[in-house]
C-alpha cells in the first residue's frame, strides 16, 4: 500500500472522541481552537489485525478476571527477537498498566527515601514526577547539544553519580524529546559507570519501535548491550502502546532478567499496585506483535516524510531555527531561540501561531524556548503547523 491510500484508510478525525489531545484543549491550554501536535498518541487507526481481535473479543461479551495466554508471550519474545534483536525469556516479564506507573513503583522498590536518582535532562517530564513524588532526591544531567545533535557529557555524569551517592539511573531510550537513539558504544560506557558505582538501571524503551532510519539508526536495547553483561543491574520498561497507538488499553511490560531483583520487585509490588491485566490491552497488544509489522513500517515512512518536510520548509523560509536530528520517537525537538526569546516562546507558539505544544521547560528548565511536536498525524497537520510557525516568523 502506498502512503495515499494508507493516509485515506487509517488517518482519523479525533475531535469529539473524548480525545485529551484534541478535546481537552480548553481545560489544558485555556484555548479549544488550537492545532493540537503535542500528547504523544497517533491520528492513524491501529492495523486492522487489532481491530479484528477486539471485536472478537468484544463480541464474546464478558470481560472478568483474566490470565496471560502463552500467545501473548511467544508473540512478545518473537517481536524482540524478530525487530531488535533481543533474547527475551518469559520468566523475565512481568505486567503493568503503563510504563509511568511502573516507574513510580520501581522507584519506590529500588530506593529509599533520600537515594539519589539520577535522569538525563531534558527528558520527558514524568521521569521528575517518579523521583520527587517518592521523596527521592533528583539528580539531573543535561545532554550536550550541538546544533541539535544531542549527546552524553559523561564526565559531569560520573561527578554527579559520585557526588550525589545515585543508587539508580532512569534510562530514557530511544530518548524523549531529543530523539536520539543512544549507540551501543554510549550505552556500554553509561551502563559500565553504573556497575563501577554499584547504581541500578531502568531502561524506558516504550519508544524502541519508532526507528526513523533502522540502518543509520538502528535501536539497541539495553538488554542486549554488551551480549547482556549489564543484565544483573537491569530493568527494562516498554509497551506497544506507542507503536501501535493502544495506550488507553493500558497493558505495559516490565523486563528483570536478575533472579535476585525480580524476587525483590514480586515482593513488593502489591504494595503499590494490585491491578489485574488488562484482557483488551492484551488482545490488542498480541494481535499488534503477531501482525502489525508492515502497518508500522507505512506509519515510520510518514512520520519520516513528516520530518523530511519541517526540514526543508524551515531551512528554505526560517534558516535559524534548529530542528534536531531526529533518530527515534515520532517527536521532534525545535528550538525557537533564534527567532524568539526564551520567556517569549508560549505567546508566539500557542498565541499567536495556535498550536497546541509540549513546552521546552516541562523536560529541563534550561531549555526554555523549544518545544516539542508531535509528527505521528497526518501529514496535512504538520504542513499547517509549519506554515503557522513560518508566517508568525515573517
Amino acid at each position: 500500500m502506498d502512503k495515499t491510500a494508507f493516509i485515506k484508510q487509517y488517518a482519523t478525525t479525533r475531535q469529539h472522541t473524548d480525545s485529551l489531545k484534541w478535546d481537552a484543549l480548553q481545560t489544558r491550554y485555556g484555548d479549544a481552537d488550537l492545532l493540537p501536535m503535542w500528547v504523544a498518541d497517533m491520528e492513524f487507526k491501529v492495523p486492522e489485525a487489532v481491530t479484528q481481535a477486539l471485536q472478537e473479543r468484544v463480541a464474546h461479551g464478558v470481560y472478568g478476571y483474566s490470565i496471560t495466554p502463552d500467545s501473548y508471550y511467544q508473540a512478545l519474545i518473537d517481536w524482540q527477537k524478530t525487530r531488535h534483536g533481543v533474547d527475551l525469556q518469559r520468566d523475565w516479564i512481568r505486567f503493568g498498566s503503563g510504563v509511568v506507573n511502573s516507574l513510580y513503583a520501581l522507584v519506590n522498590i529500588l530506593t529509599q527515601p533520600g537515594d539519589g536518582v539520577l535522569i538525563l535532562t531534558p527528558v520527558y517530564y514524568p521521569f521528575f514526577n517518579a523521583v520527587r513524588d517518592n521523596h527521592r532526591q533528583l539528580v539531573t544531567s543535561e545532554l550536550r547539544n550541538d546544533q541539535g545533535h544531542y549527546t552524553i557529557d559523561f564526565d559531569d555524569v560520573e561527578r554527579k553519580i559520585k557526588t550525589n551517592e545515585v543508587r539508580l539511573f532512569i534510562q530514557c531510550s530511544p530518548h524523549n524529546p531529543v530523539g536520539r537513539i543512544w549507540t551501543e558504544a554510549e550505552q556500554t560506557r553509561l551502563l559500565a559507570l553504573c556497575e563501577q558505582y554499584h547504581v541500578l538501571v531502568i531502561s524506558d524503551e516504550i519508544h524502541q519501535d519508532l526507528e526513523i532510519d533502522r540502518k543509520a539508526h538502528p535501536f539497541r536495547s539495553a538488554l542486549s548491550v554488551a551480549d547482556g553483561r549489564f543484565n544483573d543491574r537491569l530493568i527494562v520498561v516498554n509497551a506497544p502502546s506507542k507503536t501501535f497507538n493502544i495506550a488507553a488499553l493500558l497493558n505495559s511490560h516490565i523486563i528483570i532478567p536478575n533472579s535476585e531483583l525480580r524476587q525483590r520487585y514480586d515482593d513488593q509490588i502489591g504494595r503499590f499496585s494490585q491491578t489485574e491485566i488488562s484482557v483488551l490491552g492484551q488482545v490488542a497488544g498480541k494481535a499488534a506483535y503477531q501482525s502489525g509489522a508492515e502497518w508500522l513500517d507505512q506509519v515510520l515512512a510518514i512520520i519520516r516524510d513528516n520530518y523530511h518536510y519541517l526540514q526543508t520548509t524551515f531551512a528554505a523560509q526560517a534558516p535559524k531555527l534548529v530542528l534536531s536530528e531526529l533518530q527515534g520517537t515520532y517527536l521532534t525537538w525545535l528550538d525557537l531561540r533564534a527567532y524568539v526569546q526564551p520567556e517569549n516562546a508560549k505567546a508566539f507558539i500557542q498565541d499567536r501561531c495556535h498550536i497546541a505544544v509540549d513546552f521546552g521547560e516541562w523536560f529541563s528548565p534550561a531549555d526554555k524556548g523549544f518545544v516539542r511536536l508531535n509528527l505521528a498525524t497526518d501529514p496535512k497537520n504538520v504542513q499547517e503547523a509549519a506554515k503557522r510557525i513560518v508566517a508568525c516568523l515573517a
